[in-house]
């Protein structure tokens, strides 16, 4: 089976793809070939579109690595037959018949809540007041604070669109749960990741692992490449 050297970073909701750069630079480091998809997160269809159109551009099979409302873009995209593996960072994993929506209505209201603003005009932001604490409790200050003042409105309609066939049915896919994550509660997280078979990993750290710790995400990234080429 040829091995698996190329890597494809899909990102969450609220943020764009430079919050990947730090994995990127390790992947880079490791000899992986690396695209970043910039998904305008305005509908599901649309950002499974632009990730398709990064798998087309695969010379050979590829991980796809979603953080986030990402996660529900790769259990979508991942069909594409280039993927030979999906990564979940801190992700939602619906299944078929399953949003993002969906699954935030499930949440227990006796635990933290995303400080989602109600929507405008069709699209939803935090509160910046909360982004912090709620997104990035372990990111230098500064730079936590520059991502709540740069948050990329996130379509109502991306939440709302549904899975059709779970890729992760049909794909190896491994699990990265953050546990002091306060945007996907840790044991919503365990719940979908038992639920697609998954290979987990945990860690202490906040919803965006995937700046704070780069080191522990590429772990898992190299590990499923790793697996994937077996």
């Amino acid at each position: 089976m040829t091995d698996v050297r190329n890597v494809v970073l899909v990102h969450g909701g609220f943020v764009d793809g430079s919050g990947w750069r730090g994995v990127y630079d390790l992947l880079k480091a490791d000899g992986f070939n690396v695209s970043v998809v910039q998904n305008q997160t305005l509908s599901l269809d649309s950002d499974v579109e632009t990730t398709h159109n990064a798998l087309d551009l695969q010379e050979g099979p590829a991980v796809l690595v979603g953080h986030s409302y990402g996660g529900a873009v790769i259990t979508e995209a991942g069909r594409h037959d280039r993927v030979a593996g999906l990564v979940y960072i801190a992700a939602f994993a619906p299944d078929a018949g399953e949003s993002v929506s969906t699954l935030l209505a499930d949440l227990p209201t006796n635990g933290p809540l995303p400080p989602i603003l109600p929507p405008q005009d069709g699209f939803l932001f935090l509160d910046r007041g909360k982004f912090a604490a709620s997104f990035a409790a372990d990111v230098p200050a500064p730079d936590a604070a520059f991502m709540a003042d740069s948050q990329v409105p996130w379509g109502v309609e991306a939440l709302e669109g549904k899975i059709t066939e779970p890729a992760w049915r049909s794909n190896p896919s491994w699990y990265l749960v953050t546990t002091d994550d306060r945007m996907i509660p840790p044991p919503l997280q365990r719940t979908m990741a038992k639920r697609a078979g998954a290979t987990v990993a945990e860690e202490a750290g906040s919803h965006s692992i995937y700046i704070s710790q780069p080191q522990a995400v590429v772990a898992l990234i190299e590990q499923a490449a790793r697996q994937a080429s077996n």
